[in-house]
């Protein structure tokens, strides 16, 4: 069941790889750049150099109107991937909360204008497993963030926001079309170029010796390849209304991480990843002065166990072994250059 489809933000690290996909299948694809210029030449040979009848390109903001009608325009379906994130903590939380929000509801609304049968939201694990005093605890698609925890942070309250805005408009105002949530957690596995996720940061700090101590932090991990799998599953199964679904595997501490990567990669290029856990007081020193730390210090020492049982028996959707994703991850950001060892 091969349609049209749009996917927003192109150039993402998920929406590259659901592209690539999606084309494998038979789907014609449009995509959204905020950059058309800069960025279209990049996308064609990443996601194999695709012909112009079955993959076109188009420049569109999530805080604009403009361009949206015509990237929307023949689409059967939509992946709505794109959504602000920011490498370091904004100086208000609205810098990220008013782009995710407003520019899901401006995604929604120009589906529907467009006749767009099925909507699939990348949402997140932040809208999901955060906001709660437990040490450890297990959540699955039922489960959501309470955005007005004291430890939660921009980014957890801006995918919480924006999801449950989706989840009201298409109550209120999205008619006969279908409305999906995908909800990844860190999302690892081999890098194109040095334009990635900021998940993968993690693992680029645990190789090139900007984390010499591992923080008491961990992350349930999926593999890229399998989370835009399972976004293809939600655009292809019929039946999904309003239906959610966790894009998880194994909980693993920062300090596991390293482990495996020590443990697979040969001695020299392992050279600088952490051998020990940070202090719990040192990351409170390190909070005063860094935002950024401070921002996530109430998670230190949680364990996010994650059920996606429901993505597996719904939709047959399986995974790789987490190590599999960190070790991929590893080697291609050292294959690329990103990491210098």
């Amino acid at each position: 069941m091969a349609g049209t489809v749009l996917v927003t933000g192109g150039t993402g690290y998920i929406a590259g790889e659901l592209i690539r996909q999606l084309l494998s299948k038979g789907w014609k694809v449009h995509a959204t750049v905020r950059n058309k210029a800069k960025s279209e030449d990049a996308l064609r040979q990443r996601v194999g150099d695709p012909d112009d009848d079955s993959f076109k390109v188009f420049e569109a903001e999530l805080m604009s109107d403009k361009g949206w009608a015509e990237a929307m325009s023949g689409c059967t379906h939509c992946a709505h991937v794109a959504s602000p994130i920011a490498v370091s903590t904004p100086k208000h939380e609205d810098e990220m909360i008013v782009p995710a929000r407003e520019g899901t509801l401006r995604a929604l609304r120009f589906a529907k204008s467009a006749g767009v049968k099925r909507f699939v939201q990348t949402s997140s694990m932040a809208a999901v497993a955060y906001g709660r005093d437990e040490k450890v605890y297990t959540v699955d698609e039922n489960d959501w963030t309470d955005v007005d925890h004291p430890d939660v942070y921009p980014y957890v309250k801006s995918k919480t926001i924006a999801e449950r805005a989706a989840r009201d408009w298409v109550t209120a105002e999205g008619g006969d079309m279908e409305f999906v949530s995908v909800n990844p957690s860190m999302v690892l596995g081999p890098v194109d170029d040095p334009d990635f996720s900021p998940s993968v940061e993690a693992v680029k700090q645990v190789l090139d010796g900007s984390m010499p101590m591992a923080p008491d932090l961990g992350f349930a991990i999926v593999d890229t390849r399998d989370c835009a799998e399972l976004h293809l599953r939600c655009l292809e199964e019929p039946g999904l209304i309003n239906e959610r679904f966790l894009a998880s595997g194994r909980f693993m501490k920062i300090i596991e991480i390293a482990e495996v990567i020590r443990k697979a990669l040969p001695p020299e290029q392992t050279k600088k990843v952490p051998k020990r856990i940070m202090p719990n007081w040192m990351v409170s020193v390190l909070s005063l002065f860094n935002p950024g730390v401070k921002s996530i210090k109430g998670e230190i020492g949680k364990t996010r166990n994650t059920d996606a049982t429901h993505a597996k028996e719904r939709l047959g959707w399986e995974t790789r072994s987490a190590e599999e994703s960190i070790i991929d991850c590893a080697k291609s950001l050292i294959e690329k250059g990103v990491v210098k060892v």
